[in-house]
């Protein structure tokens, strides 16, 4: 047995502290350890913290309100490596608080101290709770900023390729954020960080590969980081990674970056080459790819660490990311036999793919050159497949990008070919409006300037869709339905099959739409099937015309525009033009026209035509008829119409009491019906008269010759005479009282003008078989003077008494309307109105001008009579004795020398037609 020896145990230095373990449950306890000058101290004391403010949200905001950040923000600067990583993991977990965030972006010292413990020399647990921080920080957009002007950017790249998952985690979300300015944007290009990111999508972990994900989205934004990308074949990786069916959470954010990548026509050009679009249109259309091998040799993957238990690694790393906020999940090895499925299994990609992949074609065809690509590739196939998807959100992702490629002309013609309209047609009958209204779109496109598919869509029976979609669906489905009816309608045929088929009266109910692009294309689509009578008369009768001339007052130029147009259209007959002055689009067009900022020359079109068909109100505004406005029965002359006054109607004016204003002029050359009815009546009652008339010769109705005397009247006869004869006087009254009743509900009809008939017979026998248009426009004018009152001498007008007749007229009849033919004194206004009627009557061409104070005349083109001798001799004269040309203007005198044709530039025409 060893002897024991002694040990030699050397007490401590007086002037040390002997150890205290000391057991604490207070937070503030705790805070207080740390500005202990030991630094075991504050290391525990950290952990603590750290441990603590992990539980719960409400222990972060306790620490810091005892203000234990400030502390810790101290410590992440120590010089012992434990306390700074302790410290950093408190700080990492405490700024998921909004509270704690605030606080630290305030301290100038935060984002220096957490970007130096990403340095490479640090501890991983430091990178990874500083990138955690870092993530957390990036989410206010100042924070962005400052992480970036403190070198923040670089770090985080390097730290992407740390075999740290939660390092690489971290990392890749801070930089997703950041990616968001677009100063980091730029900046990642040129610190090399894009190949580092695609690297990274090879990760075991879902989450890293989202993040991955979205952080390329964001890079991918920018022109010049496409451009890098392109160089680093990440269009190839990124098809590579939707082959993963494994991976079909993630398909939607690659094929978003795919999006992205492909708006360059070097992208596509790209793509079209190493034959990648092609694969990506077989995968999205879930369909085995061209040259495709089988993938089942590649199983060796599954030594890594294997796929298949990408769903455990995944679900551990969330779970670790959530509740530990950062702390170490590290990669969880497990095998598994399963291997990725080989070429020939298809497994269908999942509708958010297709959707994403159609509107990532829709989005890269917005370029000519790109859509020219797409062609060539036949892209228009894969959209034609999505459309029979049973997804709603997959056929408009489908039928928006068709209509995008639809502006390029090949395209129209391969949709028909590749029977793509079927599909569109069926789905303007979804239920879903989102479905409709890009179906619309879509054709709308299509039809644009190709008859071929237009005539496709009446095969397809596609009208009556279309015509239903005007009254049931939303807003743009209704504007879209409109525009192709119209590029419809440029078909006579295909105008023909939808006005049978109601689309007039369709038309209708969207004119009184708030939406302006609705209210543009729903006027121009009037405008395009109101073309002929029929269809003009149902839109007038339906109601139509009131609701498009409140389209004139709209404040959008293109409605204006179209509404004017498409009164252009309707204006063309008497009947609509009169209905459209009725409702005050007369008045409306005229206020465009004199405003500076709102007139067009669709408003002066409409306004012209509209004036074209109604020669009354053209007259009434204008004072001019040219010679080609020809006077028909219903045309009146209210005289000049005063500004701000409205254009009435003939029955309105009719209406009005009879006032001391000058008449109404009407021309009706009809004969009266009342006095046929007369002379009838008058015959009828003469041969009744002769019927009556005794043999002897003596009235039956006298009895005075009648040699026998009637028996004195009983008194039951009196009374029984007298009886009839109240009867008969009610039956009369009740009759007055229907008379009355009916001529009331009767509709109004102008007074007739049978002298008026008869002038017109007389100048279509006597004047329009003289020889030569000259002598028809004197004997015209010699005519008219006579029936007005004959010639008047010189300066004897004012004695011409024509003012009384006209008064006595007025007063015969009642009424403020005058037919022209009861007018049998009249000077310039009603001499030149005669003749203007009656020359059209005889197609003598001239025009009617007013003038001021009752002052109108006729002016008419004719050529000189011959060529004189002197011009035969000295002048190149085709033939001797035809008549000069160019013809020259004359106005007509009808007032002192009737049939005298004064030249226009002479001071005696000049005197015509002034005082």
């Amino acid at each position: 047995m060893g002897k024991k020896v002694k040990k030699d145990e050397k007490p401590p230095p007086d002037d040390v502290f002997d150890t205290l373990a000391v057991e604490s449950r207070n937070a503030g306890t705790v805070v207080l350890m740390l500005s202990s000058p030991e630094e075991d101290v504050q290391s525990k004391a950290c952990e603590a913290i750290y441990k603590f403010v992990s539980k719960c949200d409400e222990n972060k905001k306790q620490l810091l309100d005892l203000g234990a950040v400030e502390h810790l923000l101290a410590l992440m600067q120590s010089e012992d490596k434990i306390v700074r990583r302790n410290a950093c993991m408190a700080v990492g977990v405490m700024t998921a608080h909004p509270e704690v965030r605030k606080y630290l972006r305030k301290q100038e010292t935060t984002f220096p101290a957490l970007v130096n413990l990403l340095a490479p020399d640090e501890d991983t647990v430091c990178h990874e709770f500083s990138a955690l921080a870092l993530s957390n920080m990036a989410t206010e957009f100042s924070s962005k900023a400052a992480i970036f002007e403190n070198g923040g950017v670089e770090p985080l790249i390097r730290c992407l390729v740390a075999n740290d998952p939660d390092v690489q985690k971290n990392s890749i979300e801070a930089l997703a954020l950041l990616l968001m300015d677009y100063q980091t944007r730029a900046a990642i290009r040129d610190l090399d960080g894009l190949s580092p990111m695609l690297e990274v999508l090879k990760s075991d972990y879902a989450i890293i590969q989202k993040l991955a994900l979205l952080a390329l989205e964001r890079a991918s934004q920018d022109g010049e980081n496409r451009s890098a990308l392109r160089e680093l074949e990440a269009i190839s990786k990124l098809i590579d990674f939707v082959a993963h069916p494994e991976w079909n959470d993630l398909h939607v954010m690659a094929v978003m970056v795919l999006s992205n990548l492909l708006e360059d026509l070097e992208s596509l050009e790209l793509i079209k080459e190493t034959g990648g679009l092609k694969r990506l249109v077989a995968l999205i259309t879930d369909q085995v790819p061209v040259d495709e091998e089988p993938k089942g040799g590649k199983g060796d993957k599954g030594d890594k660490g294997g796929k298949g238990s990408r769903n455990a690694k995944k679900s551990a790393k969330e779970s670790a990311a959530k509740c530990n906020h950062g702390t170490s999940a590290k990669k969880q090895e497990s095998a598994d036999s399963s291997e990725p499925p080989s070429g020939e299994a298809i497994i269908p990609t999942l509708p958010d793919v297709k959707m994403c992949a159609a509107k990532a074609i829709c989005r890269s065809a917005r370029s000519s050159e790109n859509r020219k690509i797409l062609h060539e590739q036949e892209s228009e196939k894969m959209l034609i497949h999505l459309l029979s998807h049973e997804s709603f959100e997959v056929q408009a992702a489908a039928a928006q990008a068709l209509a995008v490629m639809a502006e390029n002309l090949a395209s129209r013609d391969s949709v028909r070919e590749w029977e793509g309209l079927g599909p569109l047609i069926k789905m303007l009958g979804s239920e879903n409006l989102s479905v409709k209204e890009a179906a619309t779109l879509a054709l709308a496109n299509l039809t644009t300037a190709n008859s071929n598919n237009c005539q496709e869509i009446q095969t397809l029976n596609g009208i009556e869709p279309l015509i239903t979609c005007l009254v049931d669906g939303r807003e743009d489905a209704v504007a879209n339905a409109a525009c192709v009816l119209t590029n419809l309608a440029q078909i006579e045929t295909l105008r023909v099959d939808a006005q049978n088929k109601g689309v007039v009266r369709a038309l209708i109910e969207p004119l009184s739409s708030r939406n302006v692009t609705v209210q543009s294309k729903v006027a121009l689509a009037v405008a395009a099937f109101v073309c002929d009578f029929d269809s003009r008369e149902n839109f007038r009768q339906s109601d139509g015309i009131a609701p498009l001339i409140g389209l004139l007052s709209s404040g959008n130029d293109e409605v204006r525009r179209n509404a004017a147009w498409a009164v252009t259209v309707c204006a063309v007959d008497e009947p609509t033009a009169t209905e459209i002055c009725k409702l005050g689009g007369m008045e409306i067009l005229q206020e465009i026209q004199m405003s500076s900022t709102r007139r067009s020359p669709f408003a002066e079109a409409a306004l012209q035509k509209l004036l074209d068909n109604n020669l009354s109100a053209k007259y009434a505004l204008t004072g001019n008829l040219s010679s080609t406005n020809f006077i028909e029965n219903g045309f009146y002359d209210i005289g000049q119409l005063r500004p701000g006054t409205k254009f009435l109607t003939l029955e309105e004016y009719a209406k009005q009491e009879m006032n001391e204003k000058r008449p109404i002029i009407l021309i009706n050359a009809k004969p009266d019906p009342a006095f046929s009815q007369t002379q009838s009546q008058a015959e009828l009652d003469a041969k009744q008269e002769s019927s009556k008339t005794s043999v002897t010769g003596k009235n039956s109705r006298t009895g005075r010759d009648s040699k026998t005397h009637s028996p004195t009247k009983t008194r039951k006869q009196q009374e029984r005479e007298e009886k009839q004869r109240e009867e008969e006087l009610q039956a009369q009254l009740q009759r007055e009282a229907e008379a009355i009743s009916a001529a009331e509900n009767k509709p109004f009809e102008a007074p007739c003008d049978s002298t008026l008939l008869k002038y017109i017979e007389e100048v279509t026998e006597k004047i329009q078989p003289l020889p030569t248009t000259r002598e028809q426009v004197k004997a015209l004018a010699g005519f008219v003077a006579e029936k007005m009152g004959g010639s008047i001498e010189r300066g004897q007008l004012s004695n011409f008494g024509w003012e009384l007749p006209i008064s006595q007229i007025k007063y015969e009849l009642k009424s403020n309307v005058v037919p022209l033919g009861k007018i049998k004194a009249g000077i310039h206004v009603h001499r030149a109105l005669l003749f203007k009627t009656l020359a059209d009557k005889i197609a003598v061409s001239c025009s009617l001008v007013r003038g001021e104070y009752n002052r109108a005349w006729n002016e008419v083109l004719l050529p000189e009579e011959e060529y004189s001798l002197e011009d035969v001799l000295f002048a190149f004269s085709p033939t001797p004795g035809a008549p000069k040309f160019p013809p020259k203007t004359y106005i007509v005198d009808l007032i002192h020398e009737p049939g005298s044709l004064l030249r226009v530039d002479t001071p005696e025409a000049q005197t015509y037609k002034k005082i």
